[in-house]
């Protein structure tokens, strides 16, 4: 079994369970499988998106649609997922998946060790833990929240093996020692994100003309929006001008929307675009904002985009946070809040006003560190942990294959 699968290359199905092709975040999907592809596997998507979507360049899409209908889509989606693993026609190596399939495709993981036979391996990977805060939680909210606790427990147990955004998260998580493969960060593509810095004016001090702030991503509460556009609005008050852009969509997008109408200019709200438009957005920006809490769940993370920011050039404006320090350090891009409150964030502010003649220096220096957070790293490093699972596994199949009488 193991000569077999070393004449050709690895397979792995890689399921996620929404439209991808218009995510913000899609870039983790999509970038991530082509450079698999050049360090030697073979990578099939299956996604969310309505059937007959074309696979973008250098991807191989199975488009299976999943219907609006929130349970009923989900079981409707992983039936055909499920379906199409048990009829395939060619090998499957690896399963990568994440929470919301656990149900459907840890079963099938825990019957092929009872059949003792050859099968995929399934692996569960973790790129978030849920956003939505106590205070305003719904019953559904709740509910999903001890869903993704339940399916990390069962996972630990059940899957082959476990993969995760960082080492915070996978300790966040309990993940057992024996049981994680390795970990893989958010990135950026720099070629792609490069174009923004070309198209990029810069503000003229002299000109009085404002710095502009951009946030790309979800627009929920918890990401503290709403605090850094009163302090934007108070900056202005005290004669320093920034325009604040939050381009995405999410539960406080209402509520952004009506500040926005109060702010006389300082805030506008956008809807999201596809993850190709981003370096388009952010060519217009000066610098980059990231002003979330400090809270467990942004503290494990790996926001995909200050990789971005950085790659478009862009100083960062960031809360003093583990998830974006452990990326930065002493890097001499970055404005800090040294706390999430108004002050803290005013703070920031007043450091970037002050500083605002030297942002296109700044900008090439986050770029320049960009380098060091490529899809291509994060992909080898995803690549290294599917390897290791398919090598502790490779001596069990090997004594299935004899007891089955297999060359």
């Amino acid at each position: 079994m193991a000569a077999e699968r070393a004449a050709r290359r690895p397979h792995l199905v890689w399921v996620y369970t929404q439209a991808l092709l218009h995510a913000l975040d899609a870039a983790t999907w999509l970038e991530t499988s082509r450079e698999l592809g050049r360090i030697g596997w073979d990578v099939t998507l299956v996604t969310g998106d309505p059937p007959g979507t074309p696979s973008p360049e250098g991807v191989r899409l199975v488009a299976l649609g999943k219907t609006g209908l929130y349970l009923l889509g989900q079981a409707a989606f992983h039936a055909r997922v499920v379906w199409g693993l048990l009829s395939r026609r060619g090998p499957v190596d690896v399963v990568l998946f994440h929470e919301m399939s656990a149900p459907w495709l840890l079963p099938l993981a825990v019957a092929g060790r009872a059949a003792r036979r050859a099968r995929p391996l399934y692996v569960m990977d973790t790129r978030t833990l849920p956003m939505v805060s106590a205070e305003r939680a719904s019953r559904r909210d709740r509910v999903r929240d001890a869903f993704y606790g339940w399916m990390n427990r069962l996972a630990n147990r059940l899957a082959d093996g476990r993969t995760a955004i960082t080492p915070r998260m996978a300790e966040a998580l309990g993940v057992p020692e024996g049981r994680l493969l390795g970990t893989w960060p958010s990135a950026v593509d720099p070629s792609r994100f490069s174009r923004a810095r070309a198209r990029r004016r810069w503000p003229a001090p002299e000109a009085g003309e404002p710095v502009r702030l951009v946030y790309v991503g979800n627009l929920a509460p918890e990401r503290n929006l709403v605090g850094l556009s009163r302090v934007v609005a108070e900056a202005g008050e005290r004669g320093m001008a920034f325009v604040l852009t939050a381009v995405g969509s999410g539960d406080g997008e209402a509520e952004l929307r009506a500040l926005a109408e109060r702010l006389d200019g300082r805030l506008r709200v956008l809807p999201p675009v596809p993850h190709d438009g981003v370096p388009e957005v952010l060519a217009e920006a000066h610098i980059g904002v990231l002003p979330f809490p400090d809270e467990e769940r942004f503290r494990v993370s790996s926001p995909i985009k200050l990789f971005e920011y950085m790659g478009a050039g862009l100083p960062v404006l960031a809360t003093r946070i583990a998830c974006h320090t452990d990326v930065v350090g002493d890097g001499d891009y970055a404005f800090w809040a040294e706390d999430p409150t108004d002050d803290g964030l005013l703070g920031a502010l007043e450091s970037a006003w002050r500083a605002r003649g030297a942002l296109s220096e700044m900008g090439e220096r986050a770029a320049r560190a960009a380098q060091d957070y490529t899809w291509a790293a994060s992909a080898a490093r995803l690549a290294a942990a599917l390897e290791r699972v398919l090598a502790l596994r490779a001596p069990a199949r090997g004594r299935q294959a004899e007891r089955s009488g297999a060359p």
